[in-house]
């Protein structure tokens, strides 16, 4: 228990009893060696005359290639530190192989402002070399981004199913947190379905169904991989939760870290690639984002309701409360925005909401968004 404003909440531990003298402590000191030269044989020596050995280990350490160790030194190699420059400044983030010839997957917002700013953005392999990017593509929506490096020799990550994954799997987070390539950090998945928002600014935030984790997650992970036991990619380090001033502002690892999904970051990783943009489902319907409570709201103006959308051809209407999509209850607008993301265009799904005290059910079929 700690008391915020009353100092530490550790204490060096005080030395307690009666003060050695000089003498004693080397008698101590003495006493302690001879111990040691008589219990630990093995290296030849003397103490006063005396032959003693001393213990040495000749043996080595068996890892095998499922051990924590045996998957971080298969992944390491296709994890990569990200510095991205612009004019004000720069950023830091991690990123992985997903292609042998120089694709990589990132966060947007680690690059984000290198590229509106007209900046420079570096890729730095584990070994230490260094190669200019260039930006494939990127979405805000989703906060991912793919790079290419003039390198395609290398080794690109194996691609897990995320929707496989199941609340205490071991997991290992890797990237460069503060700058220091190379950092693995051991976890599991503490939850699934995280309605998270990421993004540097309001108007670039990105609504993330999210992976919720405890290994330690630092600024600077953003964009390195979350591996599985196999050392297969379940998800892309994304997000952290922190404390806030009220709580010491702590802003570094707490325990509550947040990965996108690799099934909704390959697809929008493959579309990148190919068009240079992505896409992404929606109902048709701007919610109202301060309407707290169960479910979320479809904003009361007269445009919330797209024409010629999925929910005007399901009939909903401004003020109408969503609180079930496809099956899985909607406690918030985040909820139901992160719900939709996580399907395909062209998806049919069965939407759930209330009007005027009565609950009506519709079937949508999902559209892309512009």
């Amino acid at each position: 228990m700690s008391n915020y404003g009353q100092g530490p909440w550790w204490v060096p531990p005080t030395h307690q009893g009666r003060t050695i003298s000089l003498r004693n402590a080397v008698v101590l000191a003495l006493i302690v060696g001879v111990t040691a030269g008589v219990f630990g044989a093995s290296s030849t020596g003397s103490i006063f005359g005396i032959s003693t050995k001393i213990a040495r280990s000749s043996s080595t350490i068996e890892r095998p290639a499922d051990s924590v160790a045996g998957i971080a030194k298969r992944v390491l190699p296709s994890v990569v530190s990200i510095e991205a420059r612009e004019a004000d400044g720069g950023a830091t983030g991690s990123g992985f192989v997903i292609s042998s010839d120089g694709y990589i997957l990132t966060n947007n917002h680690v690059i984000a402002a290198a590229v509106t700013g007209g900046g420079t953005i570096t890729v730095r392999l584990q070994d230490g070399t260094s190669y200019d990017a260039t930006v494939v593509g990127r979405d805000t929506s989703y906060d991912l981004a793919v790079l290419r490096i003039a390198n395609h020799a290398l080794t690109a990550l194996v691609f897990g199913d995320s929707d496989k994954v199941a609340v205490g799997d071991s997991v290992l987070a890797i990237g460069s947190p503060l700058g220091l390539q190379g950092t693995v950090t051991l976890g599991i998945i503490s939850a699934k379905d995280r309605a998270v928002t990421a993004g540097e600014s309001a108007s670039s935030n990105s609504f993330i169904n999210a992976l919720q984790t405890d290994a330690a997650i630092n600024p600077g992970n953003s964009g390195g991989p979350l591996v599985d036991a196999t050392g297969a990619v379940i998800g892309v380090n994304s997000a952290i939760a922190t404390l806030g001033t009220s709580f010491g502002s702590q802003t570094g690892s707490i325990g509550l870290g947040f990965a996108i999904p690799i099934n909704q970051a390959r697809k929008t990783a493959e579309q990148l690639i190919k068009n240079g943009k992505a896409t992404y489902p929606i109902i048709g319907v701007s919610v109202d984002m301060s309407v707290t409570g169960k479910g979320a709201q479809i904003s009361n103006k007269s445009t919330a309701i797209m024409p010629g959308g999925p929910a005007a051809k399901g009939g909903l209407k401004p003020g109408d409360l969503i609180t079930d999509f496809d099956g899985r209850p909607i406690t918030s607008p985040e909820e139901l925005i992160v719900a939709v993301r996580a399907h395909d265009v062209g998806d049919s799904v069965v939407l759930k909401y209330t009007r005027a005290g009565k609950s009506y059910e519709v079937t949508l079929t999902l559209t892309a968004g512009k």
